[in-house]
């Protein structure tokens, strides 16, 4: 199918994409459109693995400001804005080299569903967690992620049934605020997260308050309302209700069984490891919509339940019934591992059947020789 997306974001029309426009004309010809966005997430990922190496529990920002060196949050501003620009110009340069295909629109969007877990949790050590008297808690955390998955969800479930997607506008403001964010943590420390900024409010409360603020009250009626609208103009992908909801099936049973595991868990599974637990997360949902993703591109319906909650219910059982008892976290570590080696298992299947298909290689604008 055609692949078309709406962007209305004044931000981004006004501002951003004339930056783009001047970026592209910097890249090289002979570039697959790929390798700019593959680039944008491993300098996502190095990122994230630097910033855990200086803060693995999210305690450094609270507990001692100096912990994490300066360099490393300008290196985070830069590789932020770098795989910003990145996301934003593989499209244009695909177009631009006439090498748009499926498997660049997949790729975009499969590495954009785990890069947008990574963004969050790098932020998280800006704030830092809840020492008693600044910082957020993990569940603040838990919540905060889930927010940010579950606007990511309801694009691309709208895409699913409207065939058009339309970019949110919290992405290009939250790649704003977090560049914003890194280089005045840069310059002021760590320490203006720990002061009241307004009225005994905190930054990171006024973040958290608009992030949900965004979500519920205009992301989401802006899904339903376009939803709705493709309805009455009799453009949906899916005639009836079942097949339009569908694909929320397994990304909520993802969630209630996450969440269950938080609550319930005997050892406080995620104040022991919340670097381990979110990425966990942030893993199993990718994988998630990387597979609404796939239905939505090659028109195909999803299966109800996602293989990935079958393990998963079983772990947060044994947990929660104190079947595990002091192995609770080398289990999660476990499965944690587990999951993601599944998932750029994955990732590298897809991609190799579809390069294979499309007779295309990913990395390279060179035509596959034919056998």
């Amino acid at each position: 199918s055609q692949y078309s997306a709406v962007d209305t974001n004044p931000l981004s029309v006004y501002i951003m994409q004339p930056i783009w426009n001047k970026i592209i004309k910097i890249v090289p010809l002979w570039i697959a459109p790929n390798l700019l966005t593959f680039s944008g997430f491993v300098m996502i990922l190095f990122n994230y693995f630097l910033i855990s190496f200086y803060d693995w529990d999210y305690t450094a920002s609270g507990t001692s400001p100096g912990l994490v060196p300066t360099w490393v949050w300008l290196f985070s501003a830069f590789t932020t804005f770098c795989a910003y620009a990145l996301d934003s110009i593989d499209g244009k340069h695909a177009r631009r080299t006439q090498s748009s295909t499926p498997l660049g629109e997949l790729f975009d969007h499969g590495l954009d569903s785990w890069a947008t877990s990574i963004f969050v949790l790098s932020f998280f050590s800006v704030c830092s967690r809840d020492n008693g008297k600044t910082g957020v808690s993990v569940y603040t955390m838990y919540i905060y992620l889930s927010i940010v998955l579950f606007n990511f969800m309801c694009s691309h479930w709208e895409k699913y049934n409207t065939g058009v997607l339309f970019l949110p506008w919290g992405y290009d403001i939250s790649q704003v605020v977090l560049i914003a964010a890194y280089l005045l943590t840069s310059a002021i420390g760590v320490e203006i997260w720990q002061k009241p900024l307004l009225l005994g409010y905190y930054i990171t409360d006024i973040l958290v308050i608009l992030l949900i603020g965004f979500s519920l009250f205009l992301s989401f009626p802006q899904t339903l309302y376009n939803i709705h609208r493709a309805h009455l103009k009799k453009t949906l992908k899916n005639d009836s209700l079942y097949e339009g909801l569908l694909p929320l099936v397994s990304p909520l049973l993802l969630f209630v069984l996450l969440t269950v595991w938080v609550v319930l868990s005997p050892s406080n599974i995620l104040a022991k490891q919340p670097r381990l637990f979110l990425w966990m997360v942030g893993v199993a949902f990718s994988n998630v919509i990387c597979k609404v993703i796939i239905c939505q591109m090659s028109g195909t319906r999803p299966e109800l339940f996602h293989w990935f909650l079958f393990p998963l219910a079983l772990v947060v059982y044994a947990a929660i019934s104190g079947l595990l008892g002091w192995m609770e976290e080398a289990v999660l570590a476990t499965f944690t591992a587990l999951v993601t080696a599944a998932h750029v298992h994955y990732g590298v299947c897809v991609g190799r059947q579809l390069s294979e298909h499309l007779n295309i290689y990913i990395f390279s604008l060179k035509k596959r020789v034919q056998e």
